[in-house]
């Protein structure tokens, strides 16, 4: 059995908090009060399902979702996430367990209550766009209003600007089967949008598409949510999709959740063995950043190289220190955080291909002293006096 994450969280019903979830349980089968607070809770699910013929979709999971990041539960088919992305809203009932919209309990919410937070609060983009097919695309994207009540004229005003916010304007009278998935998918979108909902829920959205669309819609959520600035919980089973999306990432198991970090956390610091066989392809130098490997400086050690900004990823930050015998300066605004050296850039990429610390020191040792003696030889001797 994997070994359940935790991480430090504000209070429950905290403003700092719009989802928070606590010890949640989805067990599908009859017998499923037979397992919660029983000797079974721990057993996996092959025990559990031969004992009670219950499954075990959603163990015991615990995290909080901030407002306005993205917040991404990753893992392979069969983990659970999207089981856990429809207990939030109750599109599947959980077993046990509390979830939390703004302090407000899902569970507690009668019918109508529940629908108008469905309504009001938050939107849902599926895996396979879930489009009307005898409707034209303004009136896909404006049902949600219509089902507010909102008066044709009104719902169609705001389905157009969500139309041209996705880059769809000129296909608003076109109906669903006239275009491709890229395009319907961002009809989905803009049907979430519409209703200006708090909380978007993405269900695998981007999943059935071909590589060059997903990329685009990857995009274009990062640049709704830059503009937007809406709290999103994104489900995938893609690494890269993941790590491209999230401020945070969720990685679940069967059921459990293993890991719940930043995209650094996840691939630099890696909670067991199976998330650091999840992230092994991963390119470190591509999402490890400066405020990643920021330090003091070293006694002697020049303080007047170039300077980036803590999110810069190891990549950039190599032709600046190809470019400076001086380590790069990492500030945040007005403030200097630290320094970003050449080994500790050299310690990142030989720990993405290497295993055993000494062979990584070996290296890193060998080719800082390439380095410095390549720069010694182009800086040629220094000014009498000067004490750079």
């Amino acid at each position: 059995m994997s070994t359940q994450a935790t991480e430090a969280a504000p209070p429950q019903g905290s403003p700092d908090v719009t989802f928070s979830v606590r010890n949640l349980w989805k067990i599908f089968g009859r017998n499923a009060d037979s397992v919660i607070g029983t000797d079974l809770e721990r057993a996996d699910r092959d025990l559990i399902k031969e004992r009670t013929g219950c499954t075990v979709a959603v163990r015991d999971v615990s995290f909080d979702v901030r407002p306005g990041e993205i917040f991404v539960v990753m893992g392979l088919s069969g983990s659970g996430k999207s089981t856990l992305i429809r207990c939030l809203t109750r599109l599947i009932e959980p077993t046990s367990g509390s979830v939390l919209l703004d302090g407000e309990d899902i569970e507690e919410a009668g019918d109508q209550r529940l629908r108008e937070l469905r309504r009001h609060k938050i939107a849902m983009v599926f895996q396979h766009f879930g489009l009307l097919p005898n409707r034209k695309i303004i009136d896909n994207v404006a049902y949600g209003l219509e089902v507010r009540g909102m008066s044709r004229a009104e719902r169609h005003a705001r389905a157009m600007e969500m139309i041209d916010m996705v880059g769809l304007s000129g296909y608003e009278n076109a109906r669903p089967g006239e275009l491709s998935g890229g395009m319907q998918q961002r009809v989905g979108l803009a049907r979430a949008l519409a209703v200006d909902p708090q909380v978007l829920l993405f269900d695998e959205p981007f999943s059935a598409l071909d590589p060059l669309i997903r990329r685009d819609m990857q995009n274009e959520v990062v640049r709704l949510q830059r503009e937007l600035n809406k709290t999103a919980v994104f489900i995938t089973h893609d690494l890269q999709e993941a790590l491209k999306l999230g401020d945070r990432i969720a990685i679940m198991r069967d059921g459990e959740l293993v890991q719940v970090g930043t995209p650094e956390e996840v691939v630099g610091r890696p909670a067991n063995a199976y998330v650091a066989d999840f992230t092994s392809d991963v390119a470190r130098t591509t999402v490890l950043t400066a405020r990643w490997l920021v330090r003091d400086p070293f006694p002697d050690e020049r303080t007047d190289g170039p300077t980036t900004e803590p999110g810069t990823v190891l990549a950039q930050i190599l032709p600046m220190l190809a470019a400076s015998t001086a380590p790069v300066r990492v500030v945040e605004g007005d403030t200097l955080l630290g320094y970003v050296g050449r080994d500790d850039v050299l310690r990142a990429i030989a720990e993405d291909q290497l295993e055993g610390a000494d062979q990584v020191a070996a290296i890193e040792e060998e080719t800082v002293e390439e380095i410095s003696d390549e720069a010694t030889d182009h800086a040629g001797p220094a000014p009498a006096g000067d004490g750079g």
